[in-house]
This record gives C-alpha cells, sequence and structure tokens, in this order.
C-alpha cells in the first residue's frame, strides 16, 4: 500500500523518513524542504502544498525546524530546498557555494508579546525601550533559544540595543523550542516573548480570539520579517533535485501564488505579505 508522507516531523530523522516515504511514489516527483516552524505552525504550507501538487505533479514533503537548523539540513545535502527567514545566515550559505537562488517570497513581522496586565509597562515602547525595560526590571522573558530565524533577530535586538546578550540570567528563559510551544511557556510564566505575527495569530485563533498574551510592542522598522527560498546548490550536493527546487521557487514566485499568499488569513487577519520581486 503506498504511503503518503506529507510532513516530516523530526529534524533528526529526515533522511530515513525521506527514504522511507513510499515506495510507490516516483523520486523525480518528491521534492525535500527544510523550512522554519512559522510557514508550518500557521497553516500556509498545507494551505499551499496541494495547490503545487496540482499544478506541477511535484510532491512536497518538509521538515519544520528553526531557520538554522533547516540551513544546516541544506549544507548537510539532507534537503532540496529551503524555506526560511534569517537573510544574513541565508546570505553567508550562498557566500559559501551550499545554497543558491535566493529569492525573496513574503513577510510579515516580529511583536512583543506579554501579559495583558503588562507588569513591566513595555506597551508602546520602542524595541529598544521594551529590552532595556525588560533587563532593567528582570521581567520573565522567554526566549526560543535555539539558533531559529526569530532567536537569530531577538539577539541582532539585544546587540543593537547596546544591551548585553542575556544568558544565565534568572529571568530569561531559554525554551530550546518552536515559537507556539515557546509563546505557552511565556503564557504559562506570565513572561514576555518575541514571535513573528503570523505565528501569533495561529496562536490567538488557537484561544478563539481571547489569548493569555498581547501584543505590546509592534511597528518599528526594526522589526520586518522576510522569507526567503533558496536551492540547495548541485555542485556542492550532486543528489539534490535542482531542477524542482528551481520550479518551486518560480512556482512560489508567480503571480498566482502570490495572490494566494496574500490572501492566506486566520480571523480575518493577513499573516504574510507577498513581495516576490
Amino acid at each position: 500500500m503506498k504511503m503518503m508522507l506529507k510532513k516530516l516531523c523530526v529534524a533528526a530523522c529526515v533522511m530515513a523518513c525521506l527514504i522511507g516515504v513510499s515506495t510507490g511514489a516516483v523520486a523525480e516527483d518528491v521534492l525535500r524542504m527544510a523550512t522554519t516552524t512559522s510557514t508550518d505552525n500557521t497553516g500556509l504550507l498545507d494551505y499551499l502544498a496541494p495547490v503545487f501538487k496540482a499544478d506541477t505533479g511535484i510532491e512536497l514533503q518538509w521538515v519544520s525546524v528553526g531557520t538554522g537548523k533547516a540551513l544546516a539540513l541544506g549544507k548537510n545535502c539532507d534537503v532540496d530546498v529551503l524555506l526560511v527567514h534569517a537573510p544574513a545566515a541565508e546570505m553567508k550559505l550562498v557566500q559559501d557555494g551550499s545554497a543558491t537562488d535566493r529569492t525573496e517570497l513574503m513577510y510579515n513581522d516580529f511583536i512583543f508579546i506579554g501579559p495583558p496586565m503588562d507588569p513591566a509597562g513595555l506597551k508602546g515602547k520602542s524595541v529598544k525601550e521594551a529590552l532595556g525595560v525588560i533587563a532593567s526590571k528582570k521581567a520573565p522573558f522567554a526566549s526560543r533559544g535555539d539558533n531559529s530565524g526569530t532567536h537569530k533577530k531577538e539577539l541582532e535586538l539585544w546587540k543593537n540595543a547596546q544591551l548585553a546578550v542575556p544568558d544565565k540570567e534568572t529571568w530569561y528563559i531559554q525554551t530550546g523550542q518552536g515559537m507556539l510551544n515557546t509563546i505557552n511557556i511565556a503564557a504559562e510564566r506570565d513572561a514576555y516573548t518575541m514571535t513573528d505575527r503570523g505565528t501569533f495569530i495561529k496562536y490567538e485563533s488557537n484561544w478563539k480570539g481571547k489569548p493569555p498574551l498581547v501584543i505590546l510592542v509592534e511597528g518599528d522598522a526594526s522589526l520586518r520579517n522576510q522569507y526567503s527560498a533558496l536551492a540547495v546548490n548541485p555542485q556542492k550536493c550532486s543528489n539534490v533535485k535542482y531542477d524542482l527546487a528551481k520550479r518551486y521557487i518560480a512556482w512560489m514566485a508567480s503571480h498566482k501564488v502570490q495572490k494566494l499568499i496574500g490572501d492566506f488569513k486566520l480571523m480575518g487577519k493577513q499573516l504574510f505579505f507577498a513581495n516576490a520581486k
């Protein structure tokens, strides 16, 4: 019986899972992707993958991990294409020859969320001010601490605010988990955290519009969150399906799919904004 495995869940087992996916599927029609948790948690990939299959005949299989791990999977030749959100790290991967064809596809923004009572008083502050208040008041703050795109951005913001990056401080909670789990941990601890807006809208939807944590800091230009696709370089990884990766990237950047991305909403709220050049 043919197994139809759409989503790969454990990064450590990526290759084993991909090899054992289906004896009935044609290998050339399977594209392996590593992506960030937000594209998966929000439901965007579940929304787009059937359209991709209908348009191209290609079966998309993906593993959702932090962007740092996704980039490592590409560098290690374990996947064919990447959909991630850490521009500086992506550029480095291109520069060292491990990836190519980087294409910007969509964006949203990062936001700071916390308890509605906002005990530290972050509401309406700039990012720099908010981080200064968190550090000075030792307000509980949940960090993903997992080298994901969100974690990379958080570390960048601490540095840009000219503040010491927290590490072993008791108020700084490093979860080592994905975004939704980190938000849930922050809620349990009455802590603040930083998330991409798309995942927050999904979280908000899970709570029927009345989540335990609310948006407190938003709108700063430094909080822009760009998503891009990259093909794994066949000159470094002879096993990758470069042609399929290029087809996927071109498909994602097409007018049709850019409109689908813009139309993807939860609770009437747009999660991602298409911006392919």
